[in-house]
């Protein structure tokens, strides 16, 4: 008899369950979300590649806010050019705005298919695609004569890309345009140091930047009076 107790009480006791063991998911696919605009909160994908490194959301939204103020929050005649658009964040974003066109530059057939792709999803009318090299599509674009409003420069860390793609941006803006660039290094110098100013900067000032992990970033204005000089 107290042997059927036992049982029934150890079948009435609430067996605690084991503890549940963490699943690790595959991680989503590299997406850019856009900030503002037409298309804002539209999540684009984007190509997993070696070196492809979409411009963080927080950062993006710091220089969308400089730029908004410096052009009083005006895109209806920008005319905009990112010569190392990898994910297009930078360029979509510029477009949703109300860009009147944007230029996007990428050597990778890849990257430009993905990028049609995402401009097909967005009915980005707004936006042109250009496969080439960054600095042999800009000598190109000088050479026709076009100019633009803002410059986008975000090319892959630790190749001097900057010091090369800077001199020929001076051909590429309109009087008064911004270039917007993107470092593994500050590209704020301290003229009265040894090293000073690098030959290539000497005719572009730095109107904002800042720093966000291991990312710099600035907003160029170019100075024709000091390259000149």
């Amino acid at each position: 008899m107290a042997a059927i107790e036992l049982k029934k009480f150890l079948m009435q006791k609430k067996i605690k369950k084991p503890a549940k063991v963490p699943v690790h998911h595959a991680p989503p696919p590299n997406q850019v979300r856009i900030i503002g605009g037409q298309w804002k909160r539209s999540v684009l994908p984007v190509l997993q590649a070696l070196g492809l490194r979409p411009t963080p959301d927080r950062v993006r939204e710091t220089v969308f806010n400089w730029i908004n103020h410096l052009r009083d929050g005006d895109w209806a005649n920008a005319q905009v050019l990112d010569l190392f658009a990898g994910s297009g964040a930078l360029g979509f974003e510029a477009a949703s705005r109300g860009a009147a066109s944007v230029t996007m530059v990428d050597t990778h057939t890849p990257v430009i298919r993905q990028l049609e792709e995402n401009k097909t999803k967005l009915r980005a009318d707004n936006v042109q695609l250009l496969r080439g090299d960054a600095l042999l599509t800009a000598q190109g674009l000088a050479a026709r004569g076009q100019r633009f409003d803002l410059i986008f420069l975000d090319p892959p860390y630790q190749q001097d890309f900057l010091a090369k793609v800077l001199p020929l941006c001076a051909n590429l803006l309109k009087e008064g345009g911004i270039v917007y660039a993107e470092s593994g290094l500050a590209m704020v110098f301290d003229e009265n140091s040894e090293q000073g100013k690098p030959d290539w900067m000497a005719p572009w000032e730095v109107i904002r930047a800042d720093k966000a992990g291991t990312v710099y970033y600035h907003l160029l204005t170019y100075n024709k009076v000091a390259a000149t000089a």
